[in-house]
């Protein structure tokens, strides 16, 4: 019987050293972070976008360290400030700046803008970021732009 105590011992104290020795699980990637990464816009409306100078593809990035955004409309930056609750994928862009520059997309310009201030929910699908009101079909909808 001692013996078989001190078998049972000896097996816990392993199993309770080798427990304390595995490396601490990793939490998984959040998928649904979209700050820090710079996202290009595809579709306004649920249209894909057709501008006539593609170079100057609408773009915007979200800094958390002052809580702003920043981008390109096609023709001018816009900015401004914004608040999100990831954990209930909601956002909210307020009005900000913009240059005032005229150009031949500047109509996608304003589209992009009033869709940026009208948004109050997000949602994710690996690389696609969609922006939208309520339960209603997309605002926008932007792909990550891994070059920038």
């Amino acid at each position: 019987m001692k013996n078989l105590l001190t078998y049972l011992s000896s097996l816990f104290l392993v199993a309770f050293l080798a427990s304390c020795m595995s490396k601490p699980s990793q939490p998984a990637p959040n998928t649904s972070d979209i700050t820090g990464k710079t996202w290009k816009l595809t579709e306004l409306n649920g249209q894909p976008i057709k501008l006539k100078n593609p170079s100057a593809n609408p773009y915007f990035k979200l800094n958390m360290a002052d809580m702003r955004y920043e981008g390109h409309g096609g023709c001018n930056g816009v900015g401004g400030t914004f608040e999100i609750k990831p954990d209930a994928m909601r956002i909210k862009f307020n009005q900000g700046m913009s240059t005032m520059i005229a150009c031949d997309d500047l109509d996608t310009e304003r589209a992009f803008v009033d869709a940026l201030l009208a948004s109050d929910n997000y949602s994710v699908n690996g690389n696609t970021l969609t922006l939208n009101k309520a339960r209603m079909a997309p605002l926008a909808k932007f792909v990550l732009d891994k070059a920038k």
